[in-house]
């Protein structure tokens, strides 16, 4: 997207405050007239006074005072006319800035997974917060003085033609050259200019790295060494720099040199045609203000043209987030599914991340409504992708997933994650308080059902020891509360929302053992009725799963209860062994140390 386009887009979304954008439009259009007038006056005014020849009873103040009301006039008019449009302009700017914001932001949140696990969010904080600082930056300035200027440049300084041909045919010369100049910058700076923002979003990107990784920081005694990492970038953003600022110091130089060289022209050519008797004094002034007219419109244009230059890549990336598509989106025939009863089938699944090798193959199962299943496998064997196609993180390559009857993909993505409560892994908590963490999934609960949730997540008793209790802030992803606190409050949340289908990825793993057992009875109680997958990698707290679904990778190998699984003495019996193995030595270790 070159940068014209991109100015384009960017005046192409004042579309909602259209109404006001074609007032401001036409109000420039006024003032580039009245700006235009005004030399036009003044250069009447000298020739009504140069045709007395010394003998002022040659002229009347009849005349004279037509021209100077009307020259008075126009000066008054662009004066208020000035002051509305700048007003106006304003907060049409600052409104457009919080919508395109807020848009973005909105669109982001909509994007799959796979798009954020690509894309640090320190980058797409700072592509928010540059797009629309940018956008509202371009409409301001586009609003109070580029769209005169355009008007003026490519408008009125053809119509000067009908004053004086030869003289305006000069100054439409020397105009393109000047804009030749500057066509010339940009055709060497465009792509400098695009690897300095990659310099920058860089920066953006360690520095949001290091501020959420502190801990690991400090710990590890690496300060120093990421200051001078931030240190480096810095200086390679200024070596990519340096020429382009070069070359538009060059573009400003040129600036001067027209606008001396131009009014400098326009006396002396005038001069000349003045003596042949093909210009007068006041064509002559008429156009020595003209000139000075469009030098300062131009001037200000490169400015403008410089600094929507480096804006470009900003403005660039912004576009190109918001022209990134959901994988994952409602069909327009998706209908609201109610609340659920979960019966769930999987039909014949597959799915893969890259189209090259498939994640899961061919997976087919059914639960029952209420029934509790465990997924069980080595590390990317397909158990998280199979449940993240449950709550469509992602749509299956091939097969259909059936809940009740129904495909998901005919259900909208509001209702059918309405119906699923998810425990992460990693709690993911915001830095907000405990009762909004909690309040998430239900924003209307009572204070029952969060004391009722809290009390089966066993996590009642930690927070009454907060010093503000519900209302206690748990710091950025919850860095106020130990593991187990916060995983704690990531289950409650989930019981809060109260969901007929529930999904627990490795929930109990930061608990102590005391923790999960008395947790895990909990959960027993609270998933009754309920259909429930879990994932775990401690066999032990699965044994009471109705069944379980052992994944080997991207198919399921073997299926049965706790007990079926280890009497078939295959891939689940050897996990178990291995595992209740190594429970047993670490035991004995703690004993032979005590």
């Amino acid at each position: 997207m070159n940068i014209l386009r991109i100015y384009v887009r960017v005046l192409a979304m004042l579309g909602s405050e259209k109404r006001l954008a074609i007032m401001l439009v036409l109000a420039n259009l006024a003032l580039a007239v009245a700006a235009f007038a005004e030399p036009i006056l003044f250069g009447r005014i000298i020739d009504t006074l140069t045709k007395s020849a010394g003998n002022p009873a040659n002229v009347s103040w009849a005349d004279l005072s037509v021209l100077i009301y009307a020259w008075i006039a126009f000066g008054v008019f662009t004066i208020l006319a000035s002051v509305m449009v700048a007003l106006h302009a304003d907060r049409l700017s600052h409104r457009g800035r919080l919508r395109v914001m807020s848009q973005f932001f909105e669109h982001v949140l909509h994007l799959p997974l796979g798009f954020h696990t690509g894309v640090h969010s320190g980058r797409l904080l700072k592509t928010m917060l540059d797009g629309s600082s940018g956008m509202s930056s371009v409409w301001l300035s586009f609003l109070r003085e580029h769209c005169a200027s355009f008007v003026s440049l490519f408008v009125l300084l053809p119509l000067t033609l009908f004053i004086n041909w030869r003289l305006a045919a000069l100054l439409i010369v020397l105009v393109v050259v000047f804009g030749a100049i500057t066509a010339y910058v940009f055709h060497h700076t465009e792509s400098l200019q695009g690897k300095v923002e990659t310099y920058h979003t860089d920066l953006a990107e360690r520095a949001s790295d290091a501020l959420g990784n502190i801990a690991i920081i400090q710990s590890f005694t690496r300060v120093e060494a990421e200051a001078v990492s931030l240190r480096r970038i810095s200086e390679d953003l200024l070596r990519a720099q340096m020429p382009v600022l070069s070359w538009w110091a060059l573009a400003t130089v040129a600036a001067r040199t027209s606008a001396t060289l131009t009014i400098l022209s326009i006396f002396i050519v005038g001069a000349w045609l003045f003596t042949k008797g093909l210009a007068t004094i006041g064509e002559i002034v008429t156009f020595m203000n003209f000139a000075a007219l469009l030098i300062g419109r131009l001037e200000a244009t490169v400015t403008f043209a410089n600094w929507l230059f480096m804006l470009a890549p900003k403005l660039r990336e912004f576009f190109d987030v918001v022209d990134s598509q959901p994988g994952v989106r409602d069909l327009p025939s998706a209908r609201d599914a109610g609340r659920l009863t979960g019966q769930v089938s999987f039909e014949n699944v597959t799915f893969s991340y890259d189209n090259r090798r498939n994640a899961i193959t061919d997976v087919s199962f059914t639960v029952k409504p209420g029934e509790t299943v465990a997924l069980v496998g080595a590390t990317g064997s397909g158990k998280s992708t199979t449940l993240g196609l449950l709550h469509r993180v992602f749509d299956p390559n091939g097969g259909r997933i059936v809940i009740d009857g129904v495909d998901i993909r005919d259900m909208s993505l509001v209702s059918l994650r309405r119906n699923i409560g998810v425990v992460f892994q990693e709690p993911m908590l915001f830095a907000r308080s405990v009762e909004e963490n909690l309040r998430v999934g239900k924003p209307d609960a009572t204070t029952e059902e969060v004391d009722a949730a809290l009390e089966r997540a066993q996590a009642k008793e930690f927070i009454s020891r907060q010093p503000d209790g519900l209302q206690t802030v748990v710091g950025e992803r919850g860095r106020t509360l130990s593991g187990g606190e916060r995983q704690r409050v990531s289950i409650a949340r989930a019981l809060l929302k109260d969901p007929p289908i529930l999904i627990f990825d490795e929930a109990t793993s930061a608990l102590d053992a005391t923790t999960e057992r008395l947790l895990q009875a909990a959960l027993d109680a609270a998933t009754q009725g309920r259909t429930t997958f879990v994932i775990a990698h401690r066999l032990a707290t699965i044994r009471n799963a109705d069944r379980i679904f052992v994944f080997d990778q991207g198919r399921i190998v073997e299926t049965g209860t706790f007990e079926e699984l280890v009497a078939l003495d295959g891939r689940f019996a050897a996990l178990a062994r291995a595992q209740f193995m190594a429970d047993a030595v670490a035991k004995e270790g703690i004993s032979a140390a005590r």
